[in-house]
């Protein structure tokens, strides 16, 4: 097991799973210049460790996010922010080169505007049971535009998002169940146990099986179900040849767990 805080945004490896957690704690977590290109840096880490098969993104202190530091970051993105050499987009929205490993975000307290959207760019969200949510880009006189527009209408439904970014109201985490924002509603002292257990049990898969269930779901997301069906039969002739692949027939016979290697 190994720490690290490099600038805003701590490292943790625990086996197969990154623990990448927020450290703003004194502005709960608001995402300033700074935060934003250390949680680029820290996916990008993630991506390139061949041993890390799964992110836990969470957070330091009792909030999750307060959101963007406007004052902050208002004239950056005005410019023009761009995701940070060897970083990867943690929203899928600026840019940069996305993960293609899994996921999951286990939020808490204030969870506002782009801490929303980092969850629905995520793979599996979980939430404390006093968790508050807010999309209010528009009480502060612009718009959601790290990826609630595209996302949370399919999450959902149209009325359902529309009721929320339009109007910039915050809901709790049992409104945020039922949009389909967060997967499950734990109470406060279970939710990091419940996300490291979730964890492990994706990190105990073979992680070329599910490298391709993510892409090809993203494919069918972004370019339409013919196109992901298109991709079917020559990702599943390359997994049919792994030793991964052979691994699984064999522990299916011995009814045993697989010991995968990625390979």
């Amino acid at each position: 097991m190994t720490q690290t805080i490099q600038g805003r945004v701590s490292r943790e490896k625990r086996g197969a799973i990154m623990l990448i957690g927020l450290d703003r704690t004194a502005k709960r977590n608001a995402f300033d210049l700074a935060l934003l290109d250390d949680l680029c840096r820290a996916y990008g880490e993630f991506e390139r460790d061949s041993q890390a098969r799964v992110a836990l993104v969470f957070a330091h202190g009792e909030h999750f996010t307060a959101g963007l530091d406007l004052a902050n970051v208002a004239a950056q993105f005005a410019a023009g922010w761009q995701i940070p050499e060897g970083g990867c987009d943690p929203w899928g929205v600026f840019g940069g080169p996305r993960v293609s490993k899994p996921v999951i975000v286990a939020a808490k307290g204030y969870c506002y505007t782009i801490g929303i959207e980092l969850m629905l760019a995520s793979d599996i969200n979980l939430c404390a049971s006093n968790t508050r949510f807010a999309q209010m880009e528009v009480q502060r006189g612009i718009f959601p535009f790290g990826g609630a527009t595209l996302r949370m209408h399919q999450a959902a439904g149209w009325g359902n998002a529309m009721r929320w970014l339009l109007t910039g109201d915050e809901f709790d985490a049992h409104e945020a169940y039922r949009l389909n924002l967060v997967q499950e509603v734990l109470a406060s002292e279970d939710l990091m146990p419940r996300a490291l257990f979730l964890a492990e049990r994706i990190a105990a898969q073979a992680p070329l099986g599910v490298a391709a269930t993510l892409a090809s779901a993203r494919l069918a997301v972004t370019q339409g179900e013919a196109a992901a069906a298109a991709q079917l039969h020559e990702t599943v002739v390359r997994l049919m040849g792994s030793d991964d692949a052979r691994e699984g027939v064999r522990a299916m016979l011995e009814r045993r767990p697989g010991d995968f290697k990625g390979s």
